[in-house]
């Protein structure tokens, strides 16, 4: 691309911080602004990787300044700056979930899919090289037609109570992200079933909230996907993956920072923690997706996740909730 893209971080928190790194080093995006309410966050990121700092999102989005914009903001924001973004002509990417009411994410959907920009949703996960070398060989039929599709994610802890309490719930904050790696092996979903727990964590039972969740799903050729959550592991970060065919099966297992184990009187093959967090499991994940939104830009199509599978796994956390509560299968249509 011979003329860098002119971003905008929109959120300058966590997220925010690890998608200003993506710009930075990548060579064809360059960091022109950082904005958030709090001005002194937005400039704490401008001032490690550059960029001009501003708290109005949408006087952003209009200068004219920028080509892209990544919102990264919460959740309630999205489908507005989404939408400023479309009609000033600015290609976006925006974190999951497009947001929490499905009313408001099919008020947009003609709009953003009839849209002439680039309208990519955070999905990062696709773009990880573990996850994208086994769809690969998925797609290579190595291991035949996928029957069964196991997802395990547990994070380190749980998130503070004052997230948790406009998170959403887990099942669109969380489980979220695994209701599309669902999708990304077994498109078509026909059915969820959920259960919830409360574990471990009084604060997350007091917001009316699960702490540990186990959902099925059934895709419309009888594949079954198993997705295993919960907010807190001793061990690490905890994400697996495991797709089984009628000729094999595909396996990840946890990342650590090397392969280096240890032998000694005390234990066998001991090796170094999982990593911490997401932000150190899917850093290439996160660089990956950045560099599929631009080629897809310069390429005049979307590479990377779209506003319907965006939307998919929001009608998927609805019924995963609905189920959870219920009791009961609740029958979906993604399309």
């Amino acid at each position: 691309m011979a003329k860098k893209l002119r971003f905008a971080i929109i959120g300058a928190g966590r997220i925010g911080y690890v998608h200003a790194g993506s710009v930075y080093d990548n060579p064809d995006a360059e960091l022109v602004y950082v904005v958030d309410p709090f001005v002194e966050s937005a400039t704490k990121v401008a001032a490690a990787f550059g960029g001009k700092v501003s708290s109005d999102p949408e006087a952003v989005i209009n200068s004219g300044e920028i080509d892209a914009v990544i919102i990264g903001s919460p959740t309630p924001t999205h489908v507005p700056l989404l939408a400023t973004a479309i009609k000033a002509g600015v290609h976006a990417l925006c974190e999951k979930p497009i947001d929490l009411d499905i009313a408001n994410v099919d008020s947009l959907r003609p709009i953003a899919n009839g849209a002439k920009t680039n309208v990519t949703i955070g999905f990062n996960r696709r773009q990880d090289p573990q996850f994208k070398a086994v769809k690969a060989r998925v797609d290579k039929g190595e291991i035949g037609k996928v029957e069964q599709v196991v997802i395990t994610s547990r994070d380190p802890g749980p998130a503070p109570q004052a997230y948790i309490a406009v998170s959403g719930g887990i099942f669109r904050d969380m489980t979220i992200h695994d209701f599309d790696m669902a999708r990304y092996f077994v498109p078509n979903i026909v059915e969820v079933s959920a259960v919830g727990a409360n574990s471990f964590c009084d604060y997350i039972k007091e917001e009316d909230d699960f702490d540990s969740v186990s959902v099925i799903l059934k895709g419309s050729a009888n594949e079954i996907v198993t997705i295993v959550n919960s907010r807190h592991s001793a061990y690490g970060y905890d994400q697996r993956l495991e797709v089984f065919g009628d000729k094999g099966m595909l396996q990840i297992r946890n990342l650590t920072d090397t392969t280096v184990q240890l032998f000694s009187k005390d234990v066998s093959a001991a090796g170094e923690p999982y990593m911490d967090f997401f932000l150190e499991r899917y850093a290439a994940a996160y660089r990956n997706e950045l560099a599929l939104f631009i080629e897809g830009i310069g390429a005049g199509k979307n590479l990377g996740s779209t506003y319907d599978d965006g939307r998919a796994a929001l009608i998927l956390a609805d019924a995963a909730h609905e189920s959870a509560r219920t009791g009961k299968a609740v029958r979906v249509k993604l399309d």
